[in-house]
Parts: structure tokens; C-alpha cells; sequence
């Protein structure tokens, strides 16, 4: 009897695990949507709640699941590739995280100028106008992209790539940390970046794929900065400079 319960105990928290994990990944659970609360799923995986808790905190721990007191456990990540990526890009320097990041960001504005719905045009359309209604507020810190509404999360949803999505959101962790490091700062004035996202959002709108795809290459260039980059008082990276000698340096008036 005592190796028959830990057993027991054991498969019933892998039971868990496989019930909360697989309405995650499958999409029955959203990436923002609450899940259900704890006497729910005592009742429809079976199990009590101290083994519900347990596979609750196994998926926080991979930044699957979020729990806010008083709230609820939301859905952070669809999967752990998030995490995972973002463990192993702290092994890397950050100069080239960020060009992993630009390859993401252009190749997600590129499908998603070719893939998009209308209805995640509508949603790309609504959060401009957020941004262009409270530019008088503090400005978007990079940390902000990985958000739901976030201009950019959506570009790369509308992609229509979940791969691309987690890859990006593991970069885009990366970065938070570095951010928060005081690695990298966000270094564009909020009049560029509208700039910079109406002419994305038109490209996309047009399904303009290569205007998309040069945009994208012009805004990443220059909204996340290097610290060190600081003594160069150059607004712009070589890139950008050049992108914006060819031709595609946008107007918040377009």
C-alpha cells in the first residue's frame, strides 16, 4: 500500500497536467482567457485540489499559466517554447537576439500582409487608435508587445503561424529581461513609432507584402536600441539609413 499511493498520487497529477496542458495547446483554452476555477476542475479531471494546484504551478513555472489573486489563473503561452527559448537566448548576446528578433518581426509583417482577416485587420486598426488616443501617456515599453492588444503580437497572429507566435513571444521575453537589465531601451519618440505603425498598418490593409516587409525592416531597426548606442546620438542604424535613402521612410501624415 505505501508505493501504491505515491503511484496513484503521481498519475493523477500527470492526469492533470495532460488535462490542463492539452486544452491549452488544442485552443479550447485561449491565450488570455481565464480558465476554469479550481471547483470546476476538480470536478472534470476528478482529482482534488491540492493535485489541481500542483499542475497549475507546473505550467506557471513554463509560463503557460498565470494566476492574479482575486482574479484567476489566465493563459500566458500555448505552449513552453516561450520559456524554453527564452532560458536559451540568455546565453547569446543581445545585439544578436535583436537581429533574431528583426528576421521574426519581418518574415510574421510579410504573411501577415498576405494572410490577414478582416477581423484581425479590425483588431490591428483598433489598437493604432488606441496608441494614437493616449500618445499624450507614457510611452510603450517594449515589454508591452508580447500584450494581447499589442500592435505587434497582432501583426505576427495574423501571420497566421502559432510557430512564429511562440518563437516571437520567447524573443520578446529575452528582450523584456534585458530591458529590464538596462540593456536595451526603447528608443524611437512615440511620433516616429505611429509613423511607423500606420505604415505598417496601411501595407497590411493593401496586402503589400514587400511595403510590409520594409517597414517591419525600418521599425525594428530603430525602436529597440542597444544601451551603448546611447554615445552615438544617431537616431537611426546604418540599416535604417539606408532603408530610409531607398525610399520607405513613412510619415505620421501618409
Amino acid at each position: 500500500m505505501a508505493v501504491s499511493g505515491p503511484q496513484s498520487g503521481s498519475q493523477k497529477a500527470r492526469n492533470a497536467l495532460t488535462y490542463l496542458r492539452s486544452h491549452i495547446v488544442g485552443g479550447e483554452w485561449q491565450v488570455g482567457e481565464l480558465i476554469p476555477k479550481e471547483p470546476e476542475l476538480m470536478e472534470l479531471i476528478g482529482v482534488g485540489r491540492s493535485t489541481v494546484r500542483e499542475a497549475v504551478r507546473a505550467l506557471a513555472t513554463l509560463g503557460m499559466l498565470e494566476t492574479v489573486p482575486g482574479v484567476g489563473t489566465f493563459v500566458r503561452a500555448r505552449t513552453a517554447v516561450g520559456t524554453v527559448l527564452t532560458e536559451f537566448l540568455s546565453g547569446h548576446d543581445i545585439e544578436e537576439v535583436l537581429i533574431y528578433r528583426r528576421s521574426l518581426e519581418i518574415e510574421a509583417a510579410q504573411a501577415a500582409a498576405l494572410n490577414r482577416s478582416e477581423e484581425q485587420l479590425e483588431a490591428l486598426r483598433a489598437s493604432y487608435q488606441h496608441s494614437l488616443d493616449s500618445q499624450q501617456e507614457e510611452q510603450e515599453r517594449c515589454n508591452h508587445t508580447t500584450r494581447a492588444n499589442s500592435f505587434h503580437r497582432l501583426i505576427v497572429e495574423a501571420s497566421g503561424s502559432r510557430l512564429l507566435l511562440d518563437l516571437y513571444i520567447g524573443v520578446m521575453q529575452a528582450l523584456n529581461e534585458a530591458a529590464d537589465r538596462g540593456l536595451i531601451y526603447l528608443g524611437i519618440s512615440n511620433d516616429t513609432m505611429l509613423a511607423d505603425h500606420r505604415a505598417l498598418l496601411r501595407a497590411i490593409e493593401d496586402q503589400d507584402v514587400r511595403r510590409a516587409a520594409h517597414g517591419m525592416a525600418l521599425h525594428v531597426d530603430r525602436d529597440l536600441v542597444l544601451r551603448t548606442d546611447m554615445l552615438d546620438f544617431a537616431p537611426n542604424t546604418s540599416r535604417a539609413e539606408t532603408l530610409i535613402e531607398a525610399g520607405f521612410e513613412p510619415s505620421i501624415d501618409d
